[in-house]
């Protein structure tokens, strides 16, 4: 198990863990913000960097093992700035927003849930040696 980079996968899935929570406020936000004149839809990207470190690789197992975790920061952007979806320049629709919002929240729990699997993984090891 350790020989897998198991230690990586939990710190991937960690950062993971932290863009998923850093979007579920970040929606939070773009929902309490619904009816403010010329607020614009934030959302937060890390998938798309996640994907490019794993990218055309052959062995996942050893892409992990040695990707480097600082390109794995999520950042915020403004989505759509020019577009507007109300006369007073707000493009939040918040159907769409809780829609994401309750996505997220399910991302966040497997993500959890992964990351407990991993530690019971490594304690089980742990206990056969």
């Amino acid at each position: 198990m350790v020989l897998s980079n198991a230690y990586n996968y939990v710190n991937v899935l960690d950062k993971a863990a932290d863009a998923s929570w850093t979007r579920n406020g970040v929606l939070a936000n773009n929902i309490a913000n619904a009816d403010t004149p010329g607020y614009k839809r934030k959302d937060v990207q890390f998938e798309t960097y996640l994907a490019n470190a794993v990218a055309g690789t052959d062995d996942l197992d050893k892409t992990v093992g040695e990707i480097d975790l600082s390109t794995l920061e999520s950042t915020t952007y403004t989505e759509q700035a020019g577009l507007s979806y109300r006369a007073d320049g707000n493009n939040v629709d918040v159907t769409t927003e809780n829609v994401e919002l309750a996505k997220n929240q399910l991302k966040y729990y497997i993500l959890m849930n992964s990351i407990n699997d991993e530690f019971s993984k490594l304690k089980a090891a742990m206990k056969t040696t």
